[in-house]
């Protein structure tokens, strides 16, 4: 259907389809840039009790499967009150509740639960500490909100937001958290993991003052550390910086951490060994085709790189963009929400191949030490087959963008300059995004025994276009020969989403159609690999790559 429609767009579109954009990408293995830290492999959510159902199961299982990297997670609500029944934008592990005297009652039993599934599978959470238990809420009422994508997102604060009303109660709660998680997998393990204090404290998902947040930080702070000395620990997890008030939020709240009372110890200052905020894109609905706001994402980590720059005393604290997406909630499907239409296809995937480099770059440029960039997106349990909400993977169906994460955990080591004639300047995509020429670039990785290239057509615009010829050149290689494999996503490969379209999409496919779907969602090769042997330490390369495509060239010898 797609070959038909560019055929006929060659007859009526002004645009010369036969003089198809050639690009010239040019990689010296010879010449490294630094380590590529891993800062894909972080992924998170907001309803916890997923986890550990069954498709929840089975992408921890995959996510795990990625690379031999550790892969860390992130999710809401796990101090939330409730019976643990999921739902949209919703969870809750009933981790403290009082009896009839007010005496505190500690129950592990789900929080542990979701730990249980990350430790088995040899991951580490990113521990969010929150939200406030409805027996610690000075608001507590309504408690449980009732959330659909077809009402308003400020319906979603209600009084799991509210600050505590004894604050000495919540540091003990944090302390018992903490000192049960060193009981159960071990004090190194917890030690291992991350610890941060609540989400977005400066929007609903707070609803108290900054002040406020700065002293349930302060007390969360001290719980943690003193039952774990060696926990890192972080925040303050807010909203994209690229917004002033945003930005003026996370500027105060480091002030606070560096200079500021503490309000659990009365000294100067609060432990910070990590500096979280989020970074979110802003597509929209232009002239009836859906339109990626890449430039948005990428102010919000541009200016949070300069504001954490800005600190001499901070500049080497690790930075994890918390929240790392496209857009803002995940569970807001494309049916109420048009402008979401990119997350079932390869608009998704192009979209973070192109913009997890420019993570990389700008860290370079403001030369801040980024440890992870979290993707907010997990399942979502029992819902309809691509039903448009911001997921991995529908009803246990791996979506195309999982396959480039696929991509990323083949590459590692350190990494190498490439350079390509069809690349979107940095400054350009800050300002207006990829709204012209296409961004095709390429990221480029080495290992003690491989090399990696990572190739993408990328643009803001779904609109169809010819593909990009790509020449790859590849210097300063071993003198033998090389096994070459070519995996790709587009159209044809590692999409199930095309593959259930061509099915007549069924929502009740059948066992062996569920097989298939299944196939193809997993990462695939254009073709089988070769052989090929170096000529003074060269290979080249020719393909086409369609629009919103990628491609990952691995050598290995």
């Amino acid at each position: 259907m797609r070959h038909c429609l560019l055929a006929f767009l060659a007859l009526v579109w002004p645009f010369n389809w036969a003089a198809a954009q050639s690009v010239s990408i040019e990689v010296d293995a010879s010449r490294t840039l630094g380590k590529l830290k891993p800062i894909w492999a972080w992924f998170g959510y907001d309803e916890p009790n997923y986890t550990y159902m069954k498709d929840g199961r089975k992408l921890l299982t995959r996510l795990s499967a990625l690379s031999p990297v550790t892969v860390r997670v992130r999710a809401h609500n796990l101090l939330t009150s409730g019976d643990g029944t999921a739902a949209l934008k919703w969870g809750s592990t009933n981790a403290y509740t009082e009896d009839t005297a007010g005496r505190p009652v500690y129950d592990w039993t789900i929080v542990d639960r979701i730990f249980d599934a990350y430790i088995e599978r040899g991951m580490k959470p990113l521990v969010e500490i929150g939200f406030m238990p409805e027996a610690l809420s000075s608001k507590p009422e309504p408690y449980r909100h009732q959330w659909g994508p077809d009402q308003r997102y400020a319906n979603i604060f209600t009084g799991w937001a509210y600050p505590p009303r004894d604050y000495g109660k919540w540091a003990e709660l944090v302390y018992r958290w903490a000192l049960h998680c060193a009981e159960r997998y071990g004090r190194e393990e917890a030690e291992s993991w991350h610890w941060e204090v609540w989400n977005e404290p400066n929007i609903g998902y707070w609803q108290g003052t900054p002040e406020e947040y700065h002293k349930l930080y302060d007390y969360a702070v001290d719980a943690v550390k003193r039952a774990l000395p060696g926990a890192r620990v972080g925040g303050p997890h807010s909203t994209g910086p690229g917004n002033e008030k945003a930005a003026e939020f996370l500027r105060n709240f480091l002030e606070h951490a560096l200079r500021g009372k503490n309000h659990a110890t009365g000294k100067t200052g609060s432990p910070l060994d990590f500096i979280g905020f989020h970074a979110k894109g802003r597509p929209a609905v232009v002239e009836g085709r859906v339109q990626m706001g890449s430039q948005f994402q990428l102010r919000d980590i541009d200016n949070g790189f300069r504001i954490v720059a800005s600190y001499p005393e901070l500049k080497a604290l690790p930075v994890i963009i918390g929240e790392s997406d496209p857009e803002g909630c995940a569970a807001c499907s494309m049916k109420q929400h048009p402008q979401n239409a990119y997350r079932n296809g390869t608009m998704y995937s192009s979209y973070t191949a192109a913009t997890f480099a420019r993570k990389h770059d700008l860290a370079a440029l403001r030369q801040v030490n980024l440890e992870g960039a979290v993707t907010w997106a997990f399942e979502f349990e029992d819902q309809p087959y691509f039903d448009g909400f911001r997921d991995l993977a529908t009803n246990g169906i791996d979506k195309p963008v999982l396959n480039v994460f696929r991509m990323f955990g083949m590459m590692g080591g350190d990494r190498i300059e490439a350079r390509s004639s069809g690349a979107a300047a940095i400054e350009a995509m800050i300002e207006k995004g990829v709204k012209e020429a296409p961004d095709v670039n390429a990221l480029a990785s080495r290992g003690d025994r491989s090399l990696a290239v990572m190739v993408w057509n990328y643009h803001d615009d779904d609109l169809p276009a010819p593909p990009a010829g790509i020449a790859l050149s590849i210097r300063g290689l071993p003198a033998h020969r090389l096994l070459v494999h070519h995996y790709r996503v587009d159209d044809e490969h590692s999409n199930s989403y095309e593959a259930w379209k061509r099915m007549g999409s069924p929502q009740q496919p059948a066992p062996d159609q569920y097989r298939r779907l299944d196939r193809a969602g997993q990462l695939e090769l254009t073709g089988s690999p070769e052989w090929r042997t170096p000529e003074k330490g060269e290979i080249r390369f020719e393909f086409q790559l369609p629009r919103q495509g990628v491609s990952l060239l691995r050598l290995t010898w």
